[in-house]
């Protein structure tokens, strides 16, 4: 039995419906041949643009704390394995994509390219995989958003560097998630008397299994209740509280997920804080403001990108330091009050976008703060949101063109795809090594300390000690308490036979709390 819409939903579907049919119509009438229009082209087509725009890996090597993460992680290479990594605090927040290092090392060993490429692979297939999410919640220009953000530069952090397979990995499982829930809303919207209750079930098994999947590549995902909640509201055109009931079980999953992630978090980095790095709350939520404007600015105008990007300076005294929160409070007012018709895709897609930033914005402390307060892997799944209403944006734009004029509806487009695939390919190369990493970011930011001391090691380990001491005191001058700087300028003076030099850094390194998670240590 079909279901019978009310009008409040027809009228609720109708915004949605005519950018669709139009999508056909031109598909129906362009000169293309009928291969090139089915659906395993496009995905092929997809797929080969990833792995094109990605060739810069084949040569890339292990960078930054890929040695922690594969190289010289005993649950790896031995002696520790997989019971350690799901039993002990090893699992940090990605048991089961360590799970996977560990099947990839047996399967063949240390070589760096197996690995690249099965990241590589990773990531066209969650383009593939938001291309059909897309197509399931009906959205126009799916293919071009999928596009859009399978090839959008601040992407290449996660694919160009092993260590964020967590965020590859974990996205494919988060994404067939997503896709198998709203195949059983569907499923279930469709058949209300349950006489296709058999196959509904199996999606909705599917979705449990995938969250629990996602969960347990990356802790991040544990957004995954909220956003299947707001999927829901876009499909029904309002909030249905019947709804809920089967999102408790996922529920229950990610407050799991949460506390083991807490936990394994807890014990890498220890219990006693360094007062440096300590923030107030009104300090936090400043961050959280900025960090939100900061992602969607780097979305719009990809320029410039680091691996570590300045560590703000917040003064919580300061009024005009609370207005980007402020701002980020009103838009999503103003989004909500409108949220019918014109602006509903805008509300959809900001909440999206807030939703999956909120573990990854400053209000939670993790190590890698220390750093920065921000970082382009950290916004991998947020950025599916604004980057899929760009794709639906240009769809709407070659549909008010006409089929009659192709080759203006394809330009807009076709050129946006080759100017963010040629700046992830010049990107990728960034990646190569510690030295091309470490060299691009003191450019890009002179400031970061972490930079100039794993810049240091990396030349160190080349034979170049007096360039390294040279990077250990830029990384010294700017932040003093750093062990780690004073630890490695030691051995470089050891080197040089300047023992006295070299006794008087090691003193400094002890007098200061040690960093339990050492990036780069050259012993």
């Amino acid at each position: 039995m079909a279901k019978r819409f009310t009008k409040k939903e027809r009228v609720v579907d109708s915004v949605f419906e005519p950018p669709l049919t139009t999508a056909r119509k031109i598909a129906s009438e362009s000169p293309l041949p009928e291969w090139l229009k089915g659906d395993w082209m496009w995905g092929l087509l997809l797929v080969l643009a990833v792995f094109v725009t990605y060739t810069p890996v084949w040569w890339a090597g292990y960078i930054w704390d890929d040695e922690t993460f594969v190289t010289a992680n005993p649950c790896i290479v031995g002696p520790l394995g997989l019971k350690e990594i799901w039993t002990t605090s090893a699992a940090d927040i990605c048991p089961l994509t360590l799970t996977t290092v560990w099947f990839e090392h047996a399967l063949w060993g240390l070589a760096p390219l197996p690995y690249h490429l099965v990241n590589v692979l990773l990531h066209a297939a969650c383009a593939v995989l938001l291309w059909r999410v897309l197509l399931s919640l009906r959205v126009p220009g799916a293919w071009l958003g999928a596009a859009l953000w399978a090839l959008h530069p601040v992407q290449v952090e996660s694919v160009a560097w092993i260590t964020e397979m967590k965020n590859t990995q974990s996205g494919l499982f988060y994404l067939l998630s997503i896709l198998f829930y709203v195949k059983w809303l569907r499923a279930r919207d469709f058949d209300p008397e349950g006489e296709e209750k058999t196959s509904s079930e199996w999606n909705y098994e599917l979705t449990l299994l995938f969250a629990v999947m996602a969960m347990a590549s990356k802790s991040s995902t544990v957004v995954l209740p909220v956003v299947l909640c707001l999927c829901a509201w876009w499909i029904e055109g309002k909030w249905q509280w019947r709804n809920l009931i089967r999102i408790v079980p996922i529920v229950l999953i990610s407050l799991t997920a949460c506390a083991l992630s807490i936990w394994t978090q807890g014990q890498q980095l220890g219990k006693v804080p360094d007062p440096q790095w300590a923030r107030t709350w009104p300090e936090r939520l400043i961050t959280a403001g900025d960090a939100v404007w900061f992602y969607l600015g780097k979305l719009i105008w990809p320029h410039p990108l680091m691996a570590i990007y300045p560590r703000w300076q917040i003064d919580a005294k300061e009024w005009f330091a609370y207005l980007p929160l402020l701002t980020v409070i009103a838009v999503s007012l103003g989004f909500w009050c409108n949220c019918r018709f014109r602006f509903r895709p805008w509300l959809f897609t900001y909440i999206y976008f807030l939703i999956v930033l909120l573990p990854v914005i400053g209000l939670n402390d993790f190590y890698y703060q220390r750093f920065s307060f921000v970082a382009d892997h950290f916004q991998y799944l947020a950025s599916m949101g604004p980057l899929s209403l760009a794709g639906a944006g240009l769809a709407s734009f070659s549909d008010r063109i006409g089929s009659q004029r192709l080759w203006l509806q394809w330009t807009p487009a076709v050129g946006m795809l080759l100017i963010f695939g040629i700046l992830s390919w010049q990107r990728s190369w960034v990646y190569q090594n510690n030295e091309t990493l470490w060299t691009d970011t003191v450019i890009q930011n002179p400031n970061s300390w972490l930079a100039h001391t794993n810049l240091g090691a990396s030349l160190s380990r080349k034979g170049r000690v007096d360039d390294a001491i040279v990077e250990y005191q830029k990384a010294l001058k700017i932040n003093s308490r750093y062990d780690v700087a004073h630890f490695n300028l030691g051995i470089a003076f050891a080197h040089r036979e300047q023992l006295d030099e070299a006794i008087t850094e090691f003193q400094e390194a002890l007098k200061i709390p040690r960093m339990l998670h050492v990036m780069i240590i050259l012993a």
